[in-house]
Order: C-alpha cells, then sequence, then structure tokens
C-alpha cells in the first residue's frame, strides 16, 4: 500500500537556518542543534523535533553549530568574529574564543577535549578546551574562506573545504597531506567514520572520496543545484536537498532516485541523517527544520501508522501523535503546540 510521507515541522527560528547536526544516541536519546541566521542556535530532541532551549549569547549570524558525541556539550561559529562553547544539559557559555573575522565552523574531537575552527580568514585553528587561555594551534594554506573544517580518522588528520578546494592536513605534523580541486564551488562536505567515506556536493553533483587517501569512489548527478547531502549510517541510502526546495533520496549503491519530496518553502541548505538513520533532518531559508522518516509509515517517535479503512481509495498515511492519548487529546495537544512552534525562547535549562 502506497504511503505518504508527512515531515515534521519544527519552528521557532526567524532567519533562515544552515547548519545542524546530530549527537550520538545517549542514555537520554539523541539531540539535534541547529544553527540560525538570527543568531540564536536551538536544541531539540533529536527523534521529536521538541524544543529543549536556545542558546543565548551571540551578536551576529551563527553559521555552524555542533554537538559531542554524548550531548554534554555545544559549539557554534558565528558572524561577531567568535565561537562558543556551551554546556548542552544546562545552557550556560562555557567560553568565547576570539577570532579576527567571520566564523564559519567548528568541531569537537571524540574526546571533547579539542575544538577545530574555521572561517573568512582562512585559517584552521585547534583549542585546547582544557587551557582555554592558551593561544590555538594555526593551519595556513587555504586562499579563500574555509566553510567547513571536520576531524576525521580518530582525530588524527582533519578535513577542510574553501570555495573550490578540499584539503587533508595531518594533525601531529600541521602540514597538508592531499587536495582536490573542483571547477565550482563546494557547498557542503561530510565525514562518515565507519567506512572513511568524504560526502562531497558542489554544482548539481554529490561525490564521494576515501577520506584517507581522497581517491573518488562514485559520485552522482541530481536535477538541480544541490546545498547539501548525507549518506544513511548503513551506506544504504542517501539524501540531499537544494534550490528547487526538494529532497531527493537515492540508492547509494545503484544510484536510483527512490524518492523525492517538497515540504519547505524555501532552498534546503543542509540536511542530515540521525545517528540511528530512522529519519532525516533538513533546514531551510524559510526558517524551519523538518524531519522526514528513511521508512515512510514505520512507527517512530511522533509517527504512528494508521491504515485507513478497506476500499476507502485513500492513502495510508502516518499519523503524527503521542502514544497512549485520545483522539480529543490529540486535537488539543495539536492546537496547543502545533508543529513544535514555541512562544519564547529561555535559556537551556537542566
Amino acid at each position: 500500500m502506497a504511503m505518504r510521507q508527512t515531515p515534521l515541522t519544527c519552528s521557532g527560528h526567524t532567519r533562515p537556518v544552515v547548519d545542524l547536526a546530530f549527537s550520538g544516541i545517549t542514555p537520554y536519546g539523541y539531540f539535534l542543534i541547529s544553527a540560525c541566521k538570527d543568531g540564536k542556535p536551538m536544541l531539540r530532541q533529536g527523534d521529536t523535533g521538541d524544543w529543549i532551549g536556545t542558546f543565548l549569547g551571540h551578536k551576529g549570524a551563527v553559521w555552524g553549530a555542533t554537538l559531542n558525541k554524548d550531548a554534554t556539550k555545544a559549539a557554534t561559529a558565528a558572524a561577531d568574529f567568535t565561537a562558543k562553547v556551551w554546556d548542552a544539559v544546562s545552557g550556560d557559555e562555557l567560553m568565547t574564543l576570539a577570532h579576527k573575522h567571520i566564523v564559519k565552523t567548528v568541531d569537537f574531537t571524540q574526546d571533547s577535549n579539542y575544538l577545530l575552527t574555521g572561517g573568512q580568514d582562512k585559517l584552521l585553528r585547534i583549542y585546547d578546551l582544557n587551557r582555554p587561555e592558551a593561544e590555538p594551534k594555526e593551519i595556513s594554506g587555504h586562499t579563500s574562506g574555509i566553510k567547513k573544517a571536520l576531524w576525521c580518522s580518530e582525530d588524527k588528520q582533519i578535513l577542510s573545504a574553501d570555495d573550490k578546494t578540499v584539503r587533508l592536513w595531518d594533525h601531529a605534523t600541521m602540514t597538508e597531506v592531499k587536495s582536490l580541486n573542483f571547477n565550482m564551488s563546494v557547498s557542503s562536505m561530510e565525514y562518515i567514520p565507519e567506512g572513511e567515506i568524504l560526502v562531497i556536493t558542489y554544482g548539481r553533483s554529490i561525490a564521494f572520496h576515501s577520506a584517507v587517501s581522497l581517491d573518488p569512489i562514485k559520485s552522482f548527478e541530481a536535477p538541480a543545484t544541490i546545498n547539501s547531502a548525507s549518506l544513511h549510517p548503513e551506506k544504504e541510502f542517501l539524501v540531499a536537498g537544494g534550490e528547487d526546495f526538494k529532497l531527493y533520496k537515492y540508492d547509494y549503491n545503484s544510484g536510483e532516485e527512490l524518492e523525492s519530496y517538497k515540504g519547505h518553502f524555501g532552498p534546503i541548505h543542509c540536511v542530515r541523517f540521525s545517528p540511528d538513520g530512522e529519519l532525516y533532518a533538513s533546514g531551510s531559508e524559510d526558517g524551519t527544520l523538518r524531519l522526514w522518516q528513511t521508512v515512510v509509515g514505520k512507527t517512530y517517535g511522533l509517527w504512528k501508522c494508521v491504515l485507513p479503512e478497506e476500499d476507502s481509495g485513500e492513502l495510508a498515511k502516518p499519523k503524527i501523535g503521542f502514544p497512549e492519548t485520545t483522539e480529543e487529546e490529540l486535537e488539543e495537544i495539536a492546537s496547543e503546540n502545533s508543529d513544535c512552534i514555541y512562544s519564547s525562547t529561555p535559556d537551556v535549562k537542566a
């Protein structure tokens, strides 16, 4: 029976959502952080989109955001020439790391002891979070502003992307190992530790490379300009979104387009799979995040599959609801909290 994708819409931001990241799976589930040009990064429960809190403190657009593996710390990169590290449980600001230009990207090491940053001043910086007063290590070599920087190979190497170049660096020697050049602007980069795969998007292309050698693995062409792509944890599917407001889902092995959905009202800037692979999140120019099911119709999070009566001619539709609630209670909840909209954005509190 045909199933219809019903995304969860998470509102609250007032400007375009430009970056998002999931934590690992913790004893309390997994979490989602979003970066937005409104300068107010938000933390949410990853499987439902429920708002937990907003990190207040930046004085400019926030371009990048990330969580450490166990979701105890958050880091953000902003146009106010700072990166900030936060306690993701209490919402308290732990430190502000001053830069000389706009900061675009942040990434924690696996042990959360170091933070990698990059931005418009073309330098990679490595901060020792146990010694915040110490000067960061700096790596130079990029010829334009850095869009993304990621730890890889168990933090022994670094991947970074500027306008048309992706570079691989050795952490120990702080030197460049190899680089890739593209004939158009690189729009996004994702690192998959399992299998050491690097996902790069540019133009309409979605390319997969070895994160160890940067050797090409395969590439796909999409029907529109792609701004972001993400590979499923089990490497079965990939999803991508871009300028035509659509999300595309492909078979990773064959490259076949499996599905496409239009739900956003503006270009899609970022898309990522959850750590369990059950859903993927997208952020858009329209100021919203949307959560989409990987397997449409599966009961998961707030989705509950309800089959229509036989011979009704209707499509089966996954219903968004809360367990053990009556229809009347669902309608009351929906009217009060429709689409994850929150009337205020206080600091995150435990």
